[in-house]
Protein backbone atom coordinates (compact mmCIF):
# COMPACT_ATOMS: atom_id res chain seq x y z
CA UNK A 1 0.00 0.00 0.00
CA UNK A 2 1.12 2.92 -1.01
CA UNK A 3 2.64 5.98 1.82
CA UNK A 4 1.96 9.50 1.06
CA UNK A 5 3.74 12.48 3.89
CA UNK A 6 3.26 16.04 2.80
CA UNK A 7 4.83 18.64 4.54
CA UNK A 8 5.63 16.98 7.95
CA UNK A 9 7.15 18.87 10.52
CA UNK A 10 8.15 18.29 13.76
CA UNK A 11 9.69 20.97 16.59
CA UNK A 12 10.62 19.55 19.98
CA UNK A 13 12.11 23.20 20.61
CA UNK A 14 8.82 25.25 19.91
CA UNK A 15 8.05 26.00 23.57
CA UNK A 16 11.92 28.07 23.94
CA UNK A 17 12.47 31.63 23.63
CA UNK A 18 15.34 31.77 22.32
CA UNK A 19 15.43 29.41 19.48
CA UNK A 20 18.18 30.54 17.17
CA UNK A 21 20.21 27.13 17.38
CA UNK A 22 16.99 25.21 17.44
CA UNK A 23 16.37 23.37 14.69
CA UNK A 24 12.71 21.52 14.11
CA UNK A 25 13.39 17.38 13.75
CA UNK A 26 11.22 17.43 10.75
CA UNK A 27 11.12 20.64 8.30
CA UNK A 28 8.46 20.06 5.99
CA UNK A 29 8.99 16.29 4.80
CA UNK A 30 7.58 14.80 2.06
CA UNK A 31 7.72 11.61 0.42
CA UNK A 32 5.74 9.16 -1.98
CA UNK A 33 6.60 5.36 -1.23
CA UNK A 34 5.16 3.15 -3.51
CA UNK A 35 3.62 -0.82 -2.66
CA UNK A 36 6.12 -2.88 -2.56
CA UNK A 37 9.23 -0.62 -1.92
CA UNK A 38 11.59 -1.23 0.79
CA UNK A 39 12.40 2.46 1.33
CA UNK A 40 15.23 3.17 3.72
CA UNK A 41 15.67 6.64 5.53
CA UNK A 42 19.51 7.21 5.92
CA UNK A 43 21.45 9.56 7.57
CA UNK A 44 23.75 10.65 10.13
CA UNK A 45 22.32 10.79 13.93
CA UNK A 46 19.72 13.13 14.85
CA UNK A 47 18.94 13.83 11.08
CA UNK A 48 15.35 13.09 12.23
CA UNK A 49 15.25 9.79 10.44
CA UNK A 50 13.71 7.61 13.57
CA UNK A 51 11.28 10.77 14.86
CA UNK A 52 9.79 10.64 10.99
CA UNK A 53 9.38 6.80 11.59
CA UNK A 54 8.06 7.35 15.17
CA UNK A 55 5.11 9.84 13.57
CA UNK A 56 4.28 7.23 10.90
CA UNK A 57 3.51 4.42 13.57
CA UNK A 58 2.03 7.06 15.69
CA UNK A 59 3.79 7.34 18.29
CA UNK A 60 4.71 10.82 17.90
CA UNK A 61 2.44 13.69 17.08
CA UNK A 62 3.20 16.09 14.30
CA UNK A 63 3.21 19.43 14.46
CA UNK A 64 1.54 20.09 10.77
CA UNK A 65 1.71 18.11 7.37
CA UNK A 66 -0.57 14.85 6.92
CA UNK A 67 0.47 11.10 6.67
CA UNK A 68 -1.89 8.92 4.17
CA UNK A 69 -2.10 5.45 4.00
CA UNK A 70 -3.31 4.11 0.87
CA UNK A 71 -6.62 6.02 0.48
CA UNK A 72 -6.57 6.25 4.30
CA UNK A 73 -5.42 9.38 6.44
CA UNK A 74 -3.69 8.36 9.23
CA UNK A 75 -2.60 12.21 10.30
CA UNK A 76 -3.88 15.30 9.19
CA UNK A 77 -3.05 18.84 10.65
CA UNK A 78 -5.66 20.40 8.25
CA UNK A 79 -8.27 18.38 9.85
CA UNK A 80 -7.74 17.36 13.04
CA UNK A 81 -7.30 13.31 12.18
CA UNK A 82 -4.92 11.10 14.20
CA UNK A 83 -5.70 7.74 14.22
CA UNK A 84 -4.03 6.09 17.13
CA UNK A 85 -0.93 3.63 16.98
CA UNK A 86 -2.77 0.48 17.67
CA UNK A 87 -5.73 1.13 15.27
CA UNK A 88 -3.36 2.16 12.13
CA UNK A 89 -2.66 -1.60 11.80
CA UNK A 90 0.91 -1.48 10.88
CA UNK A 91 3.97 -3.58 11.99
CA UNK A 92 6.84 -2.20 13.81
CA UNK A 93 10.36 -3.52 14.74
CA UNK A 94 12.02 -1.78 17.43
CA UNK A 95 16.03 -1.61 17.60
CA UNK A 96 15.70 -3.21 20.96
CA UNK A 97 13.26 -6.24 19.61
CA UNK A 98 11.46 -5.79 22.87
CA UNK A 99 10.54 -9.87 23.66
CA UNK A 100 8.82 -10.82 26.39
CA UNK A 101 11.13 -13.16 28.33
CA UNK A 102 8.48 -14.78 30.69
CA UNK A 103 7.05 -15.72 27.55
CA UNK A 104 8.06 -18.47 24.94
CA UNK A 105 8.58 -18.26 21.19
CA UNK A 106 4.95 -18.60 20.30
CA UNK A 107 3.52 -16.66 22.95
CA UNK A 108 5.30 -14.05 21.89
CA UNK A 109 4.61 -13.70 18.10
CA UNK A 110 0.94 -14.18 19.25
CA UNK A 111 0.87 -11.29 21.45
CA UNK A 112 -0.39 -8.77 18.94
CA UNK A 113 -3.30 -11.14 18.44
CA UNK A 114 -4.44 -11.16 21.88
CA UNK A 115 -4.31 -7.29 23.21
CA UNK A 116 -5.89 -4.03 22.63
CA UNK A 117 -8.36 -4.06 19.66
CA UNK A 118 -7.54 -7.68 18.37
CA UNK A 119 -8.60 -8.73 21.95
CA UNK A 120 -10.95 -11.36 21.10
CA UNK A 121 -11.20 -11.06 17.71
CA UNK A 122 -9.39 -14.23 16.91
CA UNK A 123 -10.23 -17.75 17.92
CA UNK A 124 -7.72 -19.66 19.58
CA UNK A 125 -6.91 -22.24 16.47
CA UNK A 126 -7.15 -18.91 14.34
CA UNK A 127 -3.96 -17.21 16.39
CA UNK A 128 -2.32 -20.94 16.47
CA UNK A 129 -2.54 -21.25 12.84
CA UNK A 130 -0.91 -17.41 12.35
CA UNK A 131 1.55 -18.45 15.01
CA UNK A 132 2.74 -21.06 13.17
CA UNK A 133 2.71 -20.16 9.65
CA UNK A 134 4.82 -16.50 10.12
CA UNK A 135 7.22 -18.63 12.51
CA UNK A 136 7.65 -20.89 9.76
CA UNK A 137 8.34 -17.79 7.25
CA UNK A 138 11.41 -16.38 9.65
CA UNK A 139 12.43 -20.07 10.09
CA UNK A 140 12.24 -20.34 13.65
CA UNK A 141 9.18 -22.64 13.47
CA UNK A 142 10.91 -25.45 15.51
CA UNK A 143 11.87 -22.57 18.67
CA UNK A 144 7.87 -22.45 19.22
CA UNK A 145 8.08 -23.91 22.80
CA UNK A 146 11.57 -22.22 23.64
CA UNK A 147 11.06 -19.60 26.08
CA UNK A 148 12.91 -16.45 24.32
CA UNK A 149 15.62 -15.72 26.95
CA UNK A 150 17.04 -18.69 25.62
CA UNK A 151 17.36 -17.19 22.19
CA UNK A 152 20.42 -15.75 20.10
CA UNK A 153 20.61 -12.71 18.80
CA UNK A 154 19.64 -13.75 15.42
CA UNK A 155 16.63 -15.58 16.66
CA UNK A 156 15.21 -13.11 19.02
CA UNK A 157 15.67 -10.86 15.57
CA UNK A 158 13.35 -13.38 13.60
CA UNK A 159 10.87 -13.49 16.64
CA UNK A 160 10.53 -9.87 16.79
CA UNK A 161 9.71 -9.64 13.06
CA UNK A 162 7.31 -12.63 12.97
CA UNK A 163 5.43 -10.44 15.31
CA UNK A 164 5.61 -7.41 13.37
CA UNK A 165 4.39 -9.50 10.63
CA UNK A 166 1.39 -11.28 12.18
CA UNK A 167 -1.40 -9.20 11.96
CA UNK A 168 -0.47 -9.03 8.04
CA UNK A 169 0.25 -5.28 8.20
CA UNK A 170 -0.20 -3.54 4.76
CA UNK A 171 3.13 -1.50 6.42
CA UNK A 172 6.09 -2.58 8.36
CA UNK A 173 8.12 0.30 9.88
CA UNK A 174 11.81 -1.28 10.98
CA UNK A 175 14.21 1.08 13.22
CA UNK A 176 17.87 -0.22 12.72
CA UNK A 177 16.56 -3.86 13.65
CA UNK A 178 19.88 -5.16 12.85
CA UNK A 179 22.34 -2.72 14.98
CA UNK A 180 22.43 -5.22 17.88
CA UNK A 181 24.08 -8.30 15.82
CA UNK A 182 27.61 -8.72 14.91
CA UNK A 183 28.93 -7.99 11.83
CA UNK A 184 28.60 -11.62 9.91
CA UNK A 185 24.90 -12.18 11.17
CA UNK A 186 24.36 -8.71 9.85
CA UNK A 187 25.22 -9.22 6.51
CA UNK A 188 23.05 -13.12 6.73
CA UNK A 189 20.18 -11.31 7.73
CA UNK A 190 20.13 -8.42 5.18
CA UNK A 191 19.15 -10.57 2.63
CA UNK A 192 16.95 -12.75 4.88
CA UNK A 193 14.68 -9.56 5.13
CA UNK A 194 14.61 -7.83 1.84
CA UNK A 195 13.43 -11.93 0.58
CA UNK A 196 10.32 -12.06 3.22
CA UNK A 197 10.15 -8.40 2.36
CA UNK A 198 9.42 -9.13 -1.09
CA UNK A 199 8.26 -12.79 -0.74
CA UNK A 200 5.41 -10.76 1.21
CA UNK A 201 4.96 -7.68 -0.26
CA UNK A 202 4.41 -5.88 2.14
CA UNK A 203 5.84 -1.67 1.64
CA UNK A 204 8.74 -1.57 4.32
CA UNK A 205 10.09 1.59 5.68
CA UNK A 206 13.53 1.24 7.32
CA UNK A 207 16.20 3.09 9.54
CA UNK A 208 19.41 2.72 9.18
CA UNK A 209 22.79 5.17 9.24
CA UNK A 210 24.91 2.80 8.12
CA UNK A 211 24.93 3.19 4.43
CA UNK A 212 26.42 -0.20 2.99
CA UNK A 213 23.31 -1.56 4.49
CA UNK A 214 20.91 1.04 2.80
CA UNK A 215 22.47 0.45 -0.50
CA UNK A 216 22.57 -3.48 -0.34
CA UNK A 217 18.69 -3.94 0.58
CA UNK A 218 17.05 -0.47 -0.43
CA UNK A 219 14.69 0.08 -3.69
CA UNK A 220 14.53 3.43 -2.90
CA UNK A 221 16.79 5.65 0.02
CA UNK A 222 15.97 9.27 1.44
CA UNK A 223 18.54 10.90 2.67
CA UNK A 224 18.05 13.12 5.44
CA UNK A 225 19.84 16.11 6.74
CA UNK A 226 18.50 18.04 9.78
CA UNK A 227 15.15 17.36 9.16
CA UNK A 228 14.94 17.44 5.42
CA UNK A 229 15.09 15.38 2.79
CA UNK A 230 18.41 16.21 0.87
CA UNK A 231 17.70 13.57 -1.72
CA UNK A 232 15.51 10.22 -2.91
CA UNK A 233 16.04 7.99 -5.29
CA UNK A 234 17.64 4.55 -6.21
CA UNK A 235 20.54 3.60 -4.43
CA UNK A 236 22.79 3.69 -7.65
CA UNK A 237 21.64 6.93 -8.39
CA UNK A 238 22.02 8.82 -5.43
CA UNK A 239 26.09 6.81 -5.15
CA UNK A 240 26.92 7.77 -9.23
CA UNK A 241 24.79 11.04 -8.88
CA UNK A 242 24.73 12.76 -5.80
CA UNK A 243 22.88 16.29 -6.34
CA UNK A 244 24.73 18.06 -2.59
CA UNK A 245 28.22 17.93 -1.74
CA UNK A 246 26.33 16.47 1.54
CA UNK A 247 25.43 13.57 0.03
CA UNK A 248 28.64 12.71 -2.05
CA UNK A 249 30.31 12.68 1.08
CA UNK A 250 27.88 11.14 3.52
CA UNK A 251 27.15 8.61 0.94
CA UNK A 252 30.78 6.17 0.37
CA UNK A 253 32.93 9.42 1.40
CA UNK A 254 34.05 11.22 -1.35
CA UNK A 255 37.09 13.74 -2.16
CA UNK A 256 35.74 17.38 -3.04
CA UNK A 257 37.36 18.87 -5.39
CA UNK A 258 36.77 23.05 -6.30
CA UNK A 259 37.23 23.17 -10.15
CA UNK A 260 36.77 24.94 -13.26
CA UNK A 261 34.26 23.68 -15.60
CA UNK A 262 35.83 24.51 -18.96
CA UNK A 263 33.03 22.96 -21.14
CA UNK A 264 29.47 21.17 -20.68
CA UNK A 265 28.24 18.73 -23.36
CA UNK A 266 24.87 16.62 -23.13
CA UNK A 267 25.21 13.36 -22.57
CA UNK A 268 23.32 10.11 -22.53
CA UNK A 269 20.48 9.84 -19.50
CA UNK A 270 21.58 7.79 -16.96
CA UNK A 271 19.32 5.98 -14.43
CA UNK A 272 16.90 7.46 -16.59
CA UNK A 273 17.14 11.39 -15.78
CA UNK A 274 18.99 14.02 -17.99
CA UNK A 275 22.73 13.71 -17.40
CA UNK A 276 25.61 16.31 -18.51
CA UNK A 277 29.50 15.07 -19.68
CA UNK A 278 32.28 18.58 -18.43
CA UNK A 279 35.54 18.87 -19.40
CA UNK A 280 36.87 20.37 -15.75
CA UNK A 281 40.18 21.63 -14.57
CA UNK A 282 41.94 21.79 -10.79
CA UNK A 283 43.30 24.58 -9.02
CA UNK A 284 46.82 23.25 -9.98
CA UNK A 285 46.13 22.87 -13.75
CA UNK A 286 45.03 19.33 -14.03
CA UNK A 287 42.09 18.54 -16.73
CA UNK A 288 39.61 15.51 -16.51
CA UNK A 289 36.33 14.82 -17.81
CA UNK A 290 33.23 13.92 -14.91
CA UNK A 291 29.60 13.60 -15.00
CA UNK A 292 26.58 15.30 -13.38
CA UNK A 293 22.74 16.55 -13.79
CA UNK A 294 23.43 20.09 -12.52
CA UNK A 295 23.43 22.64 -15.48
CA UNK A 296 26.69 24.19 -14.54
CA UNK A 297 28.00 26.31 -17.32
CA UNK A 298 31.30 26.64 -19.14
CA UNK A 299 33.30 29.19 -17.09
CA UNK A 300 31.61 28.57 -13.74
CA UNK A 301 33.08 27.55 -10.18
CA UNK A 302 31.59 24.04 -9.05
CA UNK A 303 33.12 21.03 -6.97
CA UNK A 304 34.04 17.39 -8.49
CA UNK A 305 33.24 14.47 -6.00
CA UNK A 306 35.47 11.74 -6.98
CA UNK A 307 35.21 8.46 -5.35
CA UNK A 308 38.10 6.92 -3.63
CA UNK A 309 37.55 3.71 -5.87
CA UNK A 310 37.57 6.06 -9.04
CA UNK A 311 41.21 7.34 -8.40
CA UNK A 312 43.87 4.45 -9.53
CA UNK A 313 47.40 4.90 -8.72
CA UNK A 314 49.88 4.02 -11.88
CA UNK A 315 53.38 4.36 -12.22
CA UNK A 316 55.00 7.88 -11.87
CA UNK A 317 55.21 9.64 -15.61
CA UNK A 318 57.51 12.64 -15.83
CA UNK A 319 55.63 13.62 -19.02
CA UNK A 320 52.26 14.21 -16.63
CA UNK A 321 53.11 16.72 -14.07
CA UNK A 322 49.93 17.42 -12.87
CA UNK A 323 48.62 14.18 -11.79
CA UNK A 324 51.80 13.44 -10.42
CA UNK A 325 50.90 12.58 -6.27
CA UNK A 326 53.02 11.53 -3.74
CA UNK A 327 51.86 8.58 -1.64
CA UNK A 328 51.45 10.08 2.16
CA UNK A 329 49.61 6.93 4.23
CA UNK A 330 48.34 3.57 2.99
CA UNK A 331 46.27 1.59 5.06
CA UNK A 332 45.17 -2.18 4.37
CA UNK A 333 41.42 -3.08 4.45
CA UNK A 334 41.50 -6.41 3.65
CA UNK A 335 40.27 -6.64 0.14
CA UNK A 336 41.62 -2.70 -1.11
CA UNK A 337 44.22 -0.48 0.01
CA UNK A 338 43.59 2.67 1.01
CA UNK A 339 45.73 5.22 0.06
CA UNK A 340 45.92 9.21 1.08
CA UNK A 341 48.07 10.74 -1.52
CA UNK A 342 49.01 14.64 -2.09
CA UNK A 343 48.11 15.69 -5.74
CA UNK A 344 48.92 20.01 -5.97
CA UNK A 345 47.98 21.24 -3.14
CA UNK A 346 45.15 18.34 -1.85
CA UNK A 347 45.46 15.46 0.07
CA UNK A 348 43.17 12.97 -1.78
CA UNK A 349 41.84 9.35 -0.80
CA UNK A 350 42.22 6.76 -3.55
CA UNK A 351 41.21 2.78 -3.17
CA UNK A 352 43.75 -0.04 -4.65
CA UNK A 353 43.84 -3.78 -5.24
CA UNK A 354 46.30 -5.72 -3.11
CA UNK A 355 47.99 -6.94 -6.31
CA UNK A 356 49.25 -3.31 -7.11
CA UNK A 357 50.39 -1.98 -4.18
CA UNK A 358 52.38 1.22 -3.67
CA UNK A 359 54.56 2.05 -0.69
CA UNK A 360 54.51 5.41 1.40
CA UNK A 361 56.68 7.88 0.09
CA UNK A 362 56.69 6.80 -4.05
CA UNK A 363 56.00 9.19 -6.50
CA UNK A 364 52.95 8.03 -8.94
CA UNK A 365 50.38 8.91 -11.22
CA UNK A 366 46.93 9.39 -10.85
CA UNK A 367 43.96 7.94 -13.33
CA UNK A 368 40.82 9.06 -13.11
CA UNK A 369 37.83 6.82 -13.94
CA UNK A 370 35.37 9.53 -15.55
CA UNK A 371 32.20 7.57 -14.46
CA UNK A 372 33.42 7.88 -10.14
CA UNK A 373 33.69 11.75 -10.93
CA UNK A 374 30.75 14.33 -10.68
CA UNK A 375 30.23 17.86 -11.02
CA UNK A 376 28.18 19.06 -8.20
CA UNK A 377 27.26 22.80 -7.51
CA UNK A 378 29.61 25.40 -5.92
CA UNK A 379 27.42 25.75 -2.28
Amino acid sequence: MKLTIAELRKDYHRARKNRENDRPALDGISLTIKQGDFFTLLGPSGCGKTTLLRCIAGLELPDSGEIRLGDRVLFSSATGTNVPPNKRGLGMMFQSYAIWPHMDVAGNAAYPLTVGGSRGAYTRPEIDKRVVEVLDLVQIGHLMKRKATMLSGGQQQRLALARALIMRPPLLLLDEPLSNLDTRLREDLRMELVRLQQQLGVTAVYVTHDQSEALVMSSSVAILRDGRVEQVGLPEALYDYPQTQFVASFLGAANLLPVHILSRHDSEPAHGEKCFRFEAETAWGARFTAFGRSSIASGAGAVAAIRAEGIKLVPWRPDDPAWTAIVETAHFMGEAIEYRVRVGDCVVRARGDRANRVAVGDRVNIELRSEACTVLPDR
